[in-house]
């Protein structure tokens, strides 16, 4: 496989957030190709029940099949283990200050961000991730939807990319990229998908404004 494409603004215009091992990781490893073809700039690999182990393997199976930076939810040192680009740290996890300090240089971290007490965490992160910007049934953690114009004020005050992230769908992305998105992380709407490949290409259409 070529080497991942660099990270910028435009590596977060779609991101593909996995939801399950339900077919196994070769399953999950296909399903996120096929989200690649379909435009997706980047995976995130979210899998709440399965042990580190698995984490890892499955990391290094999507790290090896995938052309785009893949990132692991809450885990700094699962992607260090797999050789991921970077993590995702929620508000419970370790602190991006502190996670900074033990990653190598250019690895990313994304921030979690659903209120303005969240940003001073944020400050040395490379993106944010702002939301609930609408109510999501795929996160059970998720808390109460922020709104657009919430959405809007996070994003100006974090000074940094932000990903718009819960409930997102095609026909929403317009109007979140207005509101400031670089752009957006999606569960369901990708890996809920019958066609993982078809969803992507019309979420990413639906970006390009």
């Amino acid at each position: 496989m070529p080497p991942p494409l660099p990270f910028d603004s435009a590596t977060l215009r779609l991101i593909a957030i996995t939801d399950d091992l339900r077919d196994g990781v070769a399953g999950l490893v296909e399903r996120a190709s096929a989200a690649v073809r379909g435009g997706a700039t980047m995976v995130q690999l979210r899998l709440k029940d399965v042990d580190a182990r698995t984490l890892v393997a499955a990391g290094r199976a999507l790290v090896d099949g995938l052309r785009v930076p893949v990132l692991v939810n809450d885990r700094v040192d699962v992607a260090l283990a797999c050789g991921a680009a970077g993590a995702h740290l929620g508000a419970s996890d370790i602190p991006i200050a502190d996670a900074r300090r033990i990653v190598p240089a250019g690895f990313i971290l994304g921030a979690s961000v659903s209120r303005a007490e969240d940003l001073e965490n944020a400050r040395l992160a490379d993106y944010v991730g702002i939301g609930p910007v609408y109510a999501t049934s795929s996160k059970a953690d998720a808390g109460a939807a922020v709104g657009e114009p919430v959405f809007a004020e996070l994003a100006r005050r974090a000074a940094l990319p932000a990903v718009a992230i819960g409930g997102v769908t095609a026909e929403r992305l317009p109007s979140l990229r207005r509101a400031g998105a670089a752009g957006a992380a999606v569960i369901s709407a990708i890996f809920g998908a019958p066609d993982p490949e078809v969803a992507a290409a019309a979420l990413r259409s639906a970006s390009e404004i």
